[in-house]
């Protein structure tokens, strides 16, 4: 068999269907730094290029069976992308818009009816957007906060090595302040 680094496009389709790790390994080489400085010019913020990057090629390992690429991977990892970017966006938008208004609403401190209705709206925003977390983050980010664990007992409860524990928890931290802006401090006291 040949080195990975000497297939063509459709041998590696054939073998990433297939489950090779190894033919995975290779598209990664090929296309992961290109993918993030797609990314990186767009959103100007090296770590979120990276998550988006990673968000991307974790699908396509997972969906490989249900994916067409027609032999063409870069075709398809830079449409994933751009979706990513897209969705990124929109989120962003809907969350800025959210966090604006409750913002001003907060500072007048009443509970009016529409106040009740902006601040249902504003937990179902920060509900929606833990829950796009991969979902080993979401799991220790919510024992963290919820259950209020400590991540010695995350780790035990897991299986998984403490400082794996924290830099899910920080990853999760950096993901939620760059959706939420400067409001992300309060809104984690509040809710």
């Amino acid at each position: 068999m040949k080195a990975y680094k000497d297939l063509s496009e459709a041998e590696l389709v054939f073998l990433l269907r297939e489950g090779d790790h190894g033919a995975f390994k290779e598209v990664l080489i090929r296309y992961n730094a290109i993918i993030i400085n797609y990314a990186y010019r767009r959103v100007q913020d090296r770590d979120l290029a990276k998550d988006l990057a990673q968000d991307v090629f974790t699908s396509l390992w997972e969906k490989r069976l249900k994916y067409a690429f027609n032999e063409n991977i870069e075709a398809h990892v830079f449409t994933a992308i751009r979706s990513r970017l897209i969705d990124y966006y929109r989120r962003q938008n809907v969350s800025q818009k959210y966090m604006d208004s409750f913002t001003a609403f907060y500072s007048e401190e009443e509970n009016t009816t529409d106040y009740l209705v902006r601040h249902n709206n504003l937990s179902a925003i920060i509900e929606d957007e833990i829950a796009a977390l991969p979902p080993k983050m979401r799991e220790v980010f919510e024992l963290s906060r919820n259950k209020e664990m400590q991540r010695k007992e995350i780790a035990m409860l897991l299986g998984m090595p403490e400082n794996t524990v924290k830099t899910n928890l920080q990853r999760a931290l950096r993901i939620l302040k760059r959706k939420f802006g400067s409001s992300f401090s309060i809104l984690f006291i509040f809710f």
